[in-house]
């Protein structure tokens, strides 16, 4: 016997009829007498229509307000999943973040868990119930109101709950079978991952992959849960077993690069005849800071007269306000013009292997070159690089990089 968590995303419960798939995944958990926590999302769709009706009623809203609408949707879900596994003669209840408790801190909207007292929950186990536990939610402990994780926190909530819950595995269910060398839709040669590294998975989602929010790996990978990548829409009594989720050395046999992820969403920014001094990055980074616009990709080449240009990115979406930011304190930071393109894409290669080969970066830029692609920025860690190049290029640079490097090959 086992202890395991469940995670249903929004396309897995859309419906009735996808609950009641849903409900049958569990059932074949419970028949191997498996103890069973469900976390669900809210009903696809839903969460967007419920922020919506928030900046419809107010743009202006009050953030504990907001967390007390957008969080309805799992609290929907989770009562509904309860109510069909009963149906199916399964003890099931459910259970709201605050009822567990999943204490967080108080930034609404965006809330980080600080403790889960897993104690109600393991006490039903007891009694053979599956707690089906609503995603996304919890509650500030000063204000005792509700609180919400963010997109994707529903990943976030299963793994938190898997530590909490000292469970054996952690299971995440989503419209795909598992974690892929790259996205499918781009290259039909892609393959299913049998295992990736707790690190190599973390870079994956935050280069953009969609499998996993980011902050779930890391709560997974600091909490050592091992977490498995499958999909719902596999029948239930023949599922395939998705990806692993490990640590490095669980790994036997590492390629150099294990993926390859794209991200669109990127803006690019130079600012031009930069006064080559002390203090000038800081007075143009430290207002994006303060502004929360994340910087990445930062280049600085000098000039022959005494100035530099400065070329970074930021997310496509805070574009707008980190230019307006920037013309502001334009005659602090000393730049002649500002140069602005959105019709970029960052495409990056992953692998724990690359901390023991050399020249694999080169490679890429070699082949990159060969297809006629220009790299307009670069930038390298212990186990990924990443380029910027034109959107044009995006499904041939990744085409032939997942080819380059051996992905495409069983």
């Amino acid at each position: 016997m086992a202890r395991l968590v469940m995670k249903f995303g929004g396309t897995s419960v859309a419906n009735i009829e996808r609950i009641r798939n849903v409900a049958r995944h569990v059932k074949r958990e419970i028949d191997e007498g498996h103890e069973v926590a469900v976390v669900v999302s809210a009903m696809s769709g839903k969460t967007n229509e419920l922020v919506g009706w928030v900046n419809e009623a107010n743009k202006h809203y009050d953030p504990r307000e907001y967390d007390a609408v957008v969080a309805s949707g799992e609290q929907v879900t989770s009562g509904l999943l309860a109510i069909v596994l009963q149906e199916m003669g399964i003890p099931a209840r459910s259970w709201q973040g605050w009822q567990i408790p999943i204490e967080t801190n108080d930034a609404h909207g965006s809330a980080r868990i600080a403790r889960i007292d897993g104690a109600r929950v393991i006490e039903g186990f007891g009694r053979r119930e599956v707690a089906v536990v609503a995603g996304f939610q919890g509650v500030d402990p000063l204000s005792g109101r509700v609180s919400t994780l963010g997109r994707g926190g529903s990943d976030t909530s299963a793994v938190a709950v898997a530590a909490a819950l000292h469970a054996d595995r952690c299971d995440i269910y989503t419209d795909v079978d598992g974690v892929y060398t790259t996205d499918p839709r781009i290259v039909p040669k892609a393959r299913r991952l049998d295992r990736i590294a707790f690190e190599e998975m973390l870079e994956m989602a935050s280069l953009g992959a969609k499998v996993l929010q980011v902050r779930s790996v890391e709560m997974a990978m600091v909490h050592g849960v091992q977490t498995f990548v499958r999909s719902s829409f596999d029948d239930p009594a023949n599922p395939r077993p998705g990806t692993l989720i490990c640590n490095e050395e669980d790994i036997v046999e590492e390629q150099v690069v294990t993926g390859i992820a794209f991200s669109k969403d990127e803006a690019q920014i130079t600012l031009r005849k930069v006064a080559d001094k002390p203090g000038v990055a800081a007075a143009i980074f430290q207002p994006l800071a303060q502004a929360n616009i994340n910087v990445d990709m930062i280049i600085q080449v000098a000039s022959d007269d005494s100035t530099t240009d400065i070329t970074f990115t930021v997310p496509t979406a805070e574009f707008d306000r980190a230019r307006a930011i920037l013309e502001k304190a334009k005659d602090e930071i000393g730049f002649s013009t500002l140069q602005a393109s959105t019709d970029v894409v960052k495409i990056s290669a992953i692998g724990v292997g690359m901390r023991s080969h050399t020249g694999v970066a080169a490679d890429a830029f070699r082949a990159l070159a060969r297809k006629g692609i220009n790299i307009r920025a670069i930038t390298t860690s212990e186990i990924k690089f990443s380029v910027l190049i034109d959107a044009a290029y995006t499904e041939l640079a990744v085409r032939t990089l997942h080819s380059l490097y051996g992905l495409d090959k069983a």
